[in-house]
């Protein structure tokens, strides 16, 4: 059988090919599926983060920020540990993004606050100085897009599994109306750091403002 493949160039180099294909399948894939898993500690989104993350989404933020730290001194340095492929596992889609205009965020909860947030957001040149950020007073009138965030929480829960709860369950509020009051349970807790007043008075009526929302998602990035 060695014999006859050393005098067949062709299928000798098929049957290496086949073996060392296989071998590194063996070797790889779990390997893979264990780096893929929720990293020990990691949460999925609450329903308000994903209202937020959707508005991260909405005005295209990944344009100009990344969520990618790459295992380098400069990054790491910069921005805290590089990122694990198990960090990502709640995320659909990945907002990895190539180009930094901006500062990566893949951590930006470590280390900036909500007042900062909301000052930022409100007029990014009078927190950085020279900073090229648009101002986004929209984020302060719109209401977030909660229901939308309630169908996304229950639609991945059902195809992934994906736990929403905060017992770790993969459940959710069985009725919007328990969901949205949930939600508006996380805002306030974020609002007491804001000043906004109109922000506060919305919400008083049950009107989560785009501005929270985004600050909740940005928050849980750590």
């Amino acid at each position: 059988m060695f014999h006859w493949l050393e005098k067949n160039p062709f299928f000798f180099t098929v049957v290496l090919f086949v073996v060392i294909a296989f071998a590194g399948l063996v070797e790889i894939l779990p390997n893979f599926a264990e780096s893929s898993r929720p990293i020990v500690g990691k949460k999925p989104y609450t329903m308000l983060e994903l209202a937020g993350r959707n508005v991260y989404i909405k005005d295209n933020c990944m344009s100009c920020h990344s969520q990618l730290i790459r295992p380098f001194k400069s990054e790491t340095d910069r921005y805290g540990s590089y990122s694990l492929s198990g960090e990502y596992a709640y995320d659909r889609p990945f907002l990895w993004s190539s180009k930094r205009t901006g500062p990566d965020l893949h951590r930006v909860g470590n280390y900036r606050s909500t007042d900062w947030h909301e000052n930022h957001m409100k007029d990014p040149q009078a927190i950085v100085a020279g900073s090229i950020m648009p101002k986004y007073p929209w984020h302060f009138t719109n209401s977030a897009d909660i229901a939308t965030a309630f169908d996304e929480a229950v639609t991945v829960m059902k195809v992934f599994g994906v736990p929403y709860n905060k017992e770790g369950n993969p459940t959710v509020p069985a009725t919007f109306s328990e969901a949205k009051a949930e939600m508006i349970a996380e805002a306030k807790e974020i609002a007491k750091d804001m000043k906004d007043p109109g922000v506060k008075a919305a919400l008083e009526n049950g009107d989560i403002k785009e501005i929270v929302a985004l600050i909740a998602y940005l928050n849980s990035l750590k």
